[in-house]
């Protein structure tokens, strides 16, 4: 995969306007936030050239899932922190994985 940190923060930017990211008061640029990540992932990227079209394609999976994971539970967790509700969506996740992840 070629990529450049610069198409890759353009893309995230993209991205983000269907799905905004609440970047709150954060002592951070977004810009900056974005090119940071933007940046490690190119590494990431760079480092599995050597490997085959499969594994990177479950490598990829695998970190995309635990950043999904990473992300739920931090909010999840800031939401019960301030004592505020679930949304719907958050809920029938969580109902799901409590009945052992069955899609109904």
């Amino acid at each position: 995969m070629s990529i450049t940190q610069q198409e890759l923060e353009t893309l995230m930017q993209e991205v983000e306007h269907e799905d905004p990211i609440d970047f709150a008061d954060l002592p951070f640029d977004e810009k900056d936030l974005r090119g940071i990540v933007a940046s490690h992932l190119c590494e990431m990227a760079g480092k599995m050239e050597s490997f085959s079209e499969a594994d990177r394609e479950m490598t990829l999976l695998a970190v995309s899932a635990k950043l999904v994971l990473e992300n739920l539970v931090l909010h999840v967790q800031l939401l019960r922190r301030n004592g505020q509700p679930l949304n719907e969506q958050t809920e029938a996740l969580l109902a799901r994985l409590r009945n052992g992840g069955s899609a109904g």
